[in-house]
């Protein structure tokens, strides 16, 4: 090896140990805290605040309380995948994972979370990433098709009917049998299990979110499919979004950021996951100023800071 690689590689090594270190020093952090936790709460000295937060962390972990789903539809479009760079495709993955978090804890989550268009570098680190963890996201749908498939199959349309059906919020209807929704037993029998046939959308009711765009979301409406694009690129590529919602003849939208956010003097470009906590922040309060100020990094007001 050249000199070059083995710095790389003895590198790659002293970060995984670090990382190691830093994750048994959180954990004993993790462990003190909630020694100290149970010590004050035996002691009757838990204030409410506290009491409050450690309800909600223990509803977050276990996904427990009361959970109503708003009845819409978020697409992240992955089609982008030969424009990013290898470390901007890491970086989206990892955004996926946060949306998809996001969503699972959230008090209203999205009814659908659909992924389109997965092939090239993002499939291969999806697929390298906790031995494919992504395959058991619970209510995430992959496709390597491109979102068009919603409202297309097999080079039709969606049936007046059926579209109808969509923007109402009926779901997708259920399949099964062996191969589609089925699991394998020890003894190799086909276990059957239900499992939700693809997703389905009236092309009207599709709305591509962009910074671009000329129109200014108002509201999210049930019903409707909303798409984020699956995109690391640092603003390289202008009205990139906005010119795909335009050949698919679909509408665009942009967040009320310019309406809300007046004072935000920096770019108004916003990760993946970071759109999508907004959404569901907008569904919970109703609030666009609300949604954006909890969700909007702070160094974001600092004209002089980080863009």
């Amino acid at each position: 090896l050249s000199k070059k690689a083995q710095k790389k590689l003895a590198k790659a090594a002293y970060l995984a140990e670090r990382k190691k270190e830093r994750r048994a020093a959180e954990k004993e952090r993790r462990k003190e805290k909630k020694r100290l936790l149970a010590e004050k709460r035996a002691a009757g000295e838990l204030d409410p605040d506290e009491e409050a937060a450690e309800r909600d962390r223990k509803r977050q972990k276990t996904g427990a309380g009361a959970r109503t789903p708003f009845d819409a539809r978020v697409v992240v479009d992955l089609g982008f995948d030969e424009k990013m760079t290898e470390n901007e495709v890491k970086s989206l993955t990892s955004q996926l994972a946060y949306t998809y978090s996001a969503n699972k804890k959230a008090e209203r989550p999205f009814l659908s979370l659909l992924f389109t268009s997965l092939n090239g570098r993002t499939l291969a680190r999806m697929d390298a990433t906790n031995h494919a963890a992504y395959k058991r996201w619970v209510g995430a749908e992959w496709w390597t098709e491109g979102y068009e498939r919603l409202w297309k199959s097999s080079g039709s349309a969606v049936a007046p009917e059926e579209a109808k059906a969509v923007e109402q919020g009926d779901p997708p209807e259920e399949v099964d049998g062996p191969g589609v929704g089925s699991e394998e037993t020890q003894d190799g029998a086909a276990k059957h299990t239900k499992k939700r046939g693809p997703s389905r959308a009236a092309q009207e009711t599709v709305v591509y979110l962009t910074a671009d765009a000329e129109d200014e979301l108002t509201e999210l409406k049930e019903g409707e499919t909303y798409i984020i694009g699956g995109i690391v690129d640092h603003n390289r590529y202008k009205n990139l979004c906005l010119n795909k919602s335009k050949e698919q003849h679909i509408r665009s939208a942009r967040l009320p950021i310019g309406t809300y956010l007046a004072e935000m003097r920096t770019r108004k470009v916003l990760t993946v996951n970071q759109t999508f906590e907004i959404l569901l922040k907008w569904v919970e309060t109703r609030d666009w100023e609300q949604a954006l100020y909890s969700v909007m990094p702070k160094r974001k007001f600092n004209p002089n800071g980080r863009r």
